[in-house]
C-alpha cells in the first residue's frame, strides 16, 4: 500500500532508530537484459531456478527516488539478483541501483558504495527499494543515500535477504547479510545503463543492523568476492556481539529488536528448537511482528521480555543451553555471528583477511547497543592488525546515523582518492 510522506510519523521513524516500465522479467539464463522492463512484482517474486552470485535475474527502471529526494538528477533501477544464504545455498534477493546523472568528473571510474539499511523489519513489505520507490512505511536512510549521490557515488543498495514475497528477513545473519552487501555491488555494473564499471572502486557502509551486515561483507569480501576494487568500509552502531545486545534489549524499550532477532535465527536454523518453546503469547506475537515494520514493531513490544513467549518461561540463558539435532547450541550459533572473530590483515591466514581501511562509530550515549559491544568489537580489530579508526558522537542509537553521514561520505571519498588512512587504535 503507498503512503503519503508524515512528516510527524518519519520524525517518530529517525527517533526510533537513530510504476515505471513493464514487461517480463529477465531471468540469468537468458542473459544480462539489454533493458530493465520487469514488472515491478517480479523484482519480488521468488525466481523458479537458481542464479549464480552477482547475476542479474530481473530489473525494473524507477523515475523517481522519492524517500531520497529531489537534490541530485538521478537514474535508478530495482533489482533481483542471485546471491547466496548462510548455508552455501544459491538464493534471491532484491535492492536498489541509483547513479547521478552528471558525469563522474573525479579520477578514474565513477566509486560505487554497497549499502546496508538498517532495522526495517522482517517482513517483506519493509523491503528497502520499496520504500525508496515511495512505497513508504518507516525506513529512514534516505538522507544517506542522498548525501552519496550528491558526492557522484554511485549506490548500490541492499534490502538482504528475506524480503521477497512469502519470506521472512533472516535478521542479524551476518553471514547472510555480508553475501547480500557483497553481491549488490557485483550486480551494480550488470544493470543496463547504469554505466557503473566493474573495475570501480567499491566502498561498504551500514548503522545498527547495517553496521553489522556492513563489517561482515567486509570479513567476508576477500574469500567471496575477491575481483571487487575494495577502498574501505564505515560500520556504525555495531551490534558485534549478539549476547550482549540481547541481554541489553530484553524487557527495555527497543525489545522489539530482540523479537526480530529471535525469529531472524530461528529462520537461518530451522532445524533447532523453536516453535514447540512456545506459548499462545509467543505465537501471536510472532505472527504480530511479521506484519509490522521497524516502528511498529518497537511500539508494539515496549517492555517485552522473552521469557513471557515460551511455555516453560526460557531466560536467554535457558535458551542458548538448548541443542538441535547435531548437539550444536542455541548460544553456539549465536555466537557465531559475532564480529571480529577469525580477522586478520592481508597476508596474515587469517580466516577473514581484510586488506583496506576500517571505520567503526557509535554514539556515546547509545542506549540499544552497549558500549561493551562497540568497543569490544573495536578493540578486537585494533588486536588483530587491520587498519581501523574509530569515532564516537555525543548521542544515542537514534542519532548516531544521522550525525556521521558527512564524515562518512568524506571518509569514503578520502579512500576512494587512494589517500592513506591513519588508525586510531
Amino acid at each position: 500500500m503507498k503512503r503519503k510522506r508524515k512528516p510527524l510519523l518519519l520524525g517518530f521513524a529517525a527517533v526510533l532508530l537513530g510504476g515505471a516500465l513493464a514487461g517480463p522479467a529477465v531471468t540469468a539464463e537468458a542473459g544480462t537484459p539489454g533493458v530493465c522492463t520487469a514488472a515491478d512484482a517480479d523484482i519480488y517474486r521468488p525466481p523458479a531456478r537458481p542464479s549464480a552470485p552477482g547475476t542479474v535475474i530481473a530489473c525494473r527502471a524507477v523515475s523517481a527516488l522519492p524517500m531520497v529526494g529531489d537534490g541530485t538528477p538521478l537514474k535508478a533501477w530495482k533489482v533481483q539478483y542471485g546471491s547466496t544464504d548462510a548455508h552455501g545455498r544459491p538464493i534471491a534477493v532484491a535492492g536498489t541501483v541509483a547513479v547521478p546523472e552528471e558525469p563522474w568528473t573525479g579520477p578514474g571510474a565513477r566509486p560505487l558504495v554497497s549499502f546496508a539499511p538498517g532495522t526495517l523489519g522482517i517482513g517483506p513489505q519493509c523491503a528497502f527499494s520499496r520504500q525508496l520507490a515511495g512505497e513508504w512505511v518507516d525506513a529512514y536512510e534516505g538522507p544517506n543515500i542522498a548525501a552519496l549521490l550528491k558526492a557522484g557515488y554511485a549506490v548500490a543498495a541492499t534490502d538482504g535477504v528475506g524480503y521477497l514475497d512469502g519470506q521472512v528477513h533472516p535478521y542479524v545473519s551476518g553471514l547472510d547479510a555480508g553475501h547480500a552487501v557483497l553481491d549488490m555491488a557485483r550486480v551494480a555494473s550488470k544493470v543496463p545503463g547504469s554505466g557503473v564499471g566493474a573495475q570501480a572502486k567499491v566502498g561498504l557502509w551500514g548503522y545498527s543492523e547495517g553496521g553489522s551486515g556492513s563489517l561482515w561483507a567486509a570479513q567476508l569480501a576477500a574469500s567471496y568476492a575477491p575481483e571487487l576494487k575494495m577502498a574501505g568500509v564505515a560500520s556504525g552502531g555495531v551490534p558485534g556481539d549478539l549476547k550482549q545486545v540481547g541481554t541489553q534489549l530484553n524487557g527495555s524499550g527497543f525489545a522489539g529488536f530482540l523479537v526480530d532477532a529471535v525469529i531472524g535465527l530461528s529462520v537461518t536454523h530451522p532445524e533447532m528448537p523453536f516453535d514447540e518453546l512456545l506459548n499462545d503469547r509467543g505465537r501471536k506475537a510472532i505472527a504480530k511482528v511479521k506484519s509490522l515494520c521497524a516502528v511498529g514493531t518497537v511500539a508494539q513490544f515496549v517492555g517485552a521480555r522473552i521469557e513471557n513467549y515460551t511455555t516453560d518461561h526460557l531466560s536467554l540463558a535457558d535458551i542458548y543451553a538448548l541443542r538441535g539435532p547435531d548437539g550444536t547450541t542455541w548460544g553456539e550459533l549465536v555466537d557465531g555471528n559475532q564480529l571480529g572473530v577469525g580477522i586478520g590483515p592481508s597476508g596474515s591466514g587469517a580466516r577473514y583477511e581484510i586488506g583496506f581501511p576500517v571505520l567503526q562509530y557509535r554514539g556515546l550515549l547509545d542506549e540499544v547497543i552497549p558500549a561493551e559491544t562497540g568497543y569490544g568489537t573495536r578493540r578486537a580489530y585494533c588486536d588483530a592488525g587491520v587498519e581501523t579508526r574509530w569515532k564516537a558522537y555525543a548521542g544515542d542509537h537514534l542519532l548516531g546515523d544521522p550525525q556521521a553521514v558527512d564524515d562518512v561520505v568524506a571518509w569514503l571519498g578520502e579512500r576512494f582518492a587512494g589517500r592513506v588512512m591513519t588508525g586510531n587504535c
